[in-house]
């Protein structure tokens, strides 16, 4: 069943919101050639606990970290490990918080040092998709018109979208329906209405769609070892326009790239 949220909890899962795009932001100041992974999980965690919450992905399902860290070739759900980081890397960060009974959500894909053109131009159209996305996460639409958003602009510029993973719906569980997938057709799936809260995220390949699941049940690597990237806000669909709950700002004011 998918329930709108009140005002009452749009407010504290918009506090929520906030703090996991400052986490984001303190991961982002640390991500350099020569930092592992592991470091970057620890900062997060001990931040995201600082702050009175909790970090939501350690131990859900058996989750082993605080963090999805996925490098290059992942597309997400990577474990964070002593792998140090290199220049031309790209790192999606996955970051979720449970603070006052609610959850937050939010990811980004940082450069790592120098990355080439090719790199830079996958980031940027990925994370454009996702705001083509929140663009369309108004009342009346439908989830196909989310979709739609994020493949025909990801696909123009040649990339592939992943389809056996989605965005979904959040609030008291991290993962509510309905699902929100990254492709689909104008005026199919269910109908949006006003106050439902979904996390939208376009995971994008360079290369072809087709992914596998590593061996440890979790990380998902694109079938080429082409890279791939991944880019997530929480939003409340309004009449009009979509409210972000989570947002990119405090990475993008604090990290330098």
């Amino acid at each position: 069943m998918i329930r709108p949220k009140t005002e009452e909890e749009i407010a504290l899962m918009r506090e929520n919101g906030i703090l996991v795009s400052r986490t984001l932001a303190e991961v982002g100041k640390l991500v350099a050639p020569g930092v592992t992974t592991l470091e970057l999980n620890r900062v997060a965690e001990t931040f995201i606990r600082d702050h009175g919450a909790v970090p939501s992905f350690l131990g859900y399902d058996g989750f082993p970290a605080a963090l999805c860290i996925s490098v290059n070739d992942v597309v997400v759900h990577g474990f964070p490990s002593d792998y140090v980081l290199r220049d031309g890397d790209i790192v999606s960060v996955d970051c979720g918080t449970f603070y006052k009974g609610y959850n937050g959500d939010s990811a980004y894909t940082f450069p790592v040092g120098e990355v080439d053109a090719d790199a830079r131009r996958l980031l940027d159209v990925t994370k454009e998709s996702l705001y083509r996305g929140i663009a369309a996460a108004v009342a009346g639409n439908r989830i196909g018109d989310i979709g739609h958003a994020v493949q025909s602009y990801a696909e123009s510029f040649g990339f592939s979208v992943v389809r056996e993973l989605e965005g979904h719906g959040i609030g008291k569980k991290m993962h509510e329906s309905p699902g929100v997938p990254n492709y689909g057709r104008k005026g199919q799936g269910i109908r949006l209405v006003d106050g439902m809260t979904i996390c939208i995220e376009p995971m994008i390949n360079a290369g072809a769609k087709d992914v596998y699941l590593a061996g440890n049940g979790w990380a998902v690597h694109t079938a080429d070892h082409s890279r791939a990237a991944h880019f997530e806000l929480t939003v409340v669909v309004r009449k009009g326009q979509a409210e972000l709950l989570s947002t990119f700002d405090f990475i993008e004011k604090d990290v330098k790239f």
